[in-house]
């Protein structure tokens, strides 16, 4: 294979890691029971379009309500307004033109957006690496245990492709080529607000460069700054747009976080989630600490030495990501689905060691760890209170 081109070698690893995750999913789906949404053993079809892909095809098919609905006690409830519009829309355009379901439509999407992002992965990743290591990375991302999301309707894999090619342009400095990019971005999940923290510091660094140290080649010019000022406003603009439309559409300004809390069951408060949650599953004392050990853990990574071959831009945005989900995120089971747009440290994890060895046990662990997530969130099982851990 190395002889084969790059591209003909990224798509043959994503696609073999696909159907190595579609026979978890069928293997998962003979041992499934009656759930909300079939009858037992479900087809594989079936089994990869529950939980938010119904959401995601309600969104496509009815749209979003004008009116949020409310329970007795005026608390908004559970609706289309916490799924973002790009990727249900790309869905009813793709259903109208091939006469696809929206279900069929969406997955189709997934998959074939989920293929783009391991080729701009790639692309991304040669930037700070060989081939072979890059290779690797891509090999890392495409097993890593939530990957099965990429093959499903869910918007992941739409927002990874967008997400690598608006850093891959901010990488090679094309900071007004990513403008576009990076708006559409926006539309597709919640990254925009840690990605405008990412430009916006990465500003600040650049102006440093050009103001605050002696000159090099690699001295950002004035043309330079101005576009990335430019993309910094573009993206603050484009992380406030769908609270703006959902404001617009509702008449609620807080529409859209009303409806996010609406899956946590209280209002939201930043960090107070993770100090509730560590101590729920490690009692008073050590759940207070919780949170502080993690964040602690996060930074030894982020400095360790194959991480800051990274450069700047990759890992402030990995810190701005991790530092969102830490305000904003009420952590439980779909954190770990969360991780993914951390992917850039699949590439400091494959330069961490050339073993062979090494690598394959990393893969192998990931696709195991696949099982446990597929059997443990992606299939139904109901808990004795109702309901389930979402995936």
């Amino acid at each position: 294979m190395a002889t084969w081109p790059w591209w003909l070698q990224v798509s043959l690893i994503f696609i073999a890691a696909r159907l190595v995750s579609a026979c978890i999913f069928m293997a998962a789906a003979l041992q499934q029971s009656t759930s909300p949404w079939f009858p037992p053993a479900p087809d594989y079809w079936n089994f990869i379009t529950i939980w938010d892909g119904r959401w995601y095809q309600q969104a496509a098919d009815s749209g979003y309500p004008s009116v949020l609905p409310v329970d007795a006690n005026g608390v908004v409830k559970e609706n289309a307004w916490a799924f973002y519009a790009l990727f249900p829309l790309l869905g009813r355009g793709v259903a109208a033109m091939t006469g696809l379901g929206t279900l069929q439509a969406l997955t189709a999407i997934a998959m074939v957006a989920g293929l783009g992002a391991a080729l701009v992965i790639y692309k991304l990743f040669r930037e700070f690496a060989g081939k072979r290591t890059a290779m690797w990375g891509v090999v890392f991302v495409s097993t890593f245990p939530v990957s099965p999301i990429l093959q499903v309707p869910y918007a992941e894999s739409l927002n990874l492709l967008l997400l690598a090619a608006s850093l891959l342009l901010v990488v090679r400095r094309r900071y007004l080529t990513a403008i576009p990019v990076v708006l559409v971005m926006c539309l597709s999940r919640p990254t925009g607000v840690p990605f405008a923290a990412m430009v916006g510091l990465l500003l600040l660094w650049r102006l440093w460069e050009r103001f605050g140290r002696p000159s090099t080649a690699s001295t950002p010019s004035t043309r330079s700054l101005v576009s990335l000022g430019a993309l910094v406003v573009a993206t603050g603009i484009g992380a406030l747009a769908w609270p703006a439309i959902a404001w617009a559409v509702t008449g609620d300004p807080a529409a859209y976080t009303r409806t996010e809390t609406a899956w946590r069951g209280h209002d939201l408060v930043p960090f107070k989630p993770w100090f509730d949650t560590g101590r729920m599953l490690f009692g008073p004392v050590l759940g207070v600490l919780a949170p502080f050990v993690f964040t602690a853990l996060f930074v030894l990574v982020m400095v360790s030495a194959p991480v800051k071959r990274l450069g700047p831009e990759l890992r402030l945005w990995c810190a701005c990501y991790m530092g969102y989900l830490l305000v904003f995120l009420h952590p439980q089971t779909s954190t770990f689905r969360m991780l993914l747009p951390l992917f850039p440290l699949a590439l400091g994890a494959a330069a961490l060691s050339k073993s062979k060895a090494y690598r394959g046990t990393v893969v192998v662990m990931f696709v195991l760890l696949q099982i446990v997530w597929v059997v443990w969130l992606w299939a139904w099982a109901q808990l004795p209170g109702g309901g389930d851990y979402p995936p």
